[in-house]
């Protein structure tokens, strides 16, 4: 009989404004790490200028801009572009290589990581395969009633097997060791 889950699992929560203050600021905290990383995620991706300020609950300012908030900020309230210096235009090609490479560098970890895996995949497969191959090697515990029999019918084999051995090594060590006694051609007995 199957256990029923305990849990509602993932529901649609309708939007509307959270009563209880604690539980307004940890959703807050959660949703802001969220859309800080998107918007992050958004700006490596398509190398756009992004600013974002939002306030908490308790009235403090958290911000995000790429490449800084000041610079997004003064351009959307002057609403001319901003003046490219050469140093400028510097700092943005020594940053956008930067995140070129940080990107190659998490493409290949993540192709590795995901080798990785398959390989775990494999060796757990290969580890079940043979614990089903040889189901003696496992624990006892974990053996049904037929692999019970067959291990009992097995161990008497052996059992068996290893007795005649033995009384055959017996005989023949016996026989090593007794002396070389027989009956000559003149019918007597004697070495």
């Amino acid at each position: 009989m199957l256990k029923k889950k305990s849990s509602l699992g993932r529901q649609k929560i309708p939007i509307e404004k959270i009563p209880k203050k604690s539980h307004l600021q940890v959703t807050f905290s959660k949703r802001r790490s969220g859309l800080f990383k998107k918007a992050s995620e958004l700006c490596t991706l398509c190398g756009v200028d992004i600013g974002i300020v939002v306030f908490s609950p308790a009235n403090k300012a958290f911000s995000f801009g790429h490449p800084e908030v000041e610079s997004i900020i003064d351009r959307y309230l002057s609403r001319n572009p901003p003046q490219e210096s050469s140093s400028n235009q510097i700092v943005q090609a020594h940053r956008n290589s930067n995140v070129r490479d940080l990107n190659m560098q998490l493409t290949q970890l993540l192709s590795h990581l995901e080798i990785e895996k398959k390989q775990g995949e494999e060796i757990d497969h290969v580890r079940k395969a043979r614990q089903m191959q040889f189901w003696w090697e496992g624990p006892i515990d974990e053996l049904g009633l037929n692999e019970l029999l067959q291990l009992k019918v097995s161990i008497e084999d052996l059992k068996k097997n290893l007795g005649k051995i033995a009384s055959k090594c017996m005989m023949e060590q016996s026989n090593m060791s007794s002396p070389n006694i027989g009956v000559n051609r003149f019918g007597r007995y004697g070495a």
